[in-house]
């Protein structure tokens, strides 16, 4: 957005329309509702941070897809109660989570929980 001062008045001009995306999705046929939908999925979706998925790959973790559906369930759960940054037991895997961003910081498994202290939460989701 640029502001434009007209001496005593400002107005705030909206940026220019992405033609090419605006096309791509009339081609494509795609009503709003999908649109919407898809858009909405996207936002739901839990996301790894590098320093996660090199921790999982370190420690040998794997998450199914049950799993992960758990994990997003917690999320849920978590962010309905307003909590920012959780810690998810889920069997024998520690996940710190980022709730509004749904996005797992870090990894921590079986060997690694014992005598482990987590900072940087206020809440805890146990699965």
């Amino acid at each position: 957005m640029k502001l434009i001062n007209y001496g005593n008045i400002s107005r705030v001009q909206p940026k220019p329309l992405d033609i090419a995306k605006h096309s791509a999705a009339v081609k494509s046929n795609k009503g709003f509702d999908s649109i919407l939908q898809s858009t909405v999925s996207d936002m739901q979706q839990i996301k790894f941070s590098k320093h996660a998925q090199a921790r999982m790959q370190q420690r040998n973790i794997t998450l199914t897809p049950p799993e992960m559906e758990k994990i997003g369930e917690a999320v849920d759960r978590a962010g309905s109660k307003g909590i920012k940054d959780s810690l998810v037991l889920l069997d024998k895997v520690a996940l710190i989570v980022n709730i509004p961003s749904r996005t797992i910081v870090t990894t921590v498994d079986e060997k690694s929980i014992k005598d482990n202290v987590f900072t940087n939460i206020d809440g805890a989701v146990i699965l």
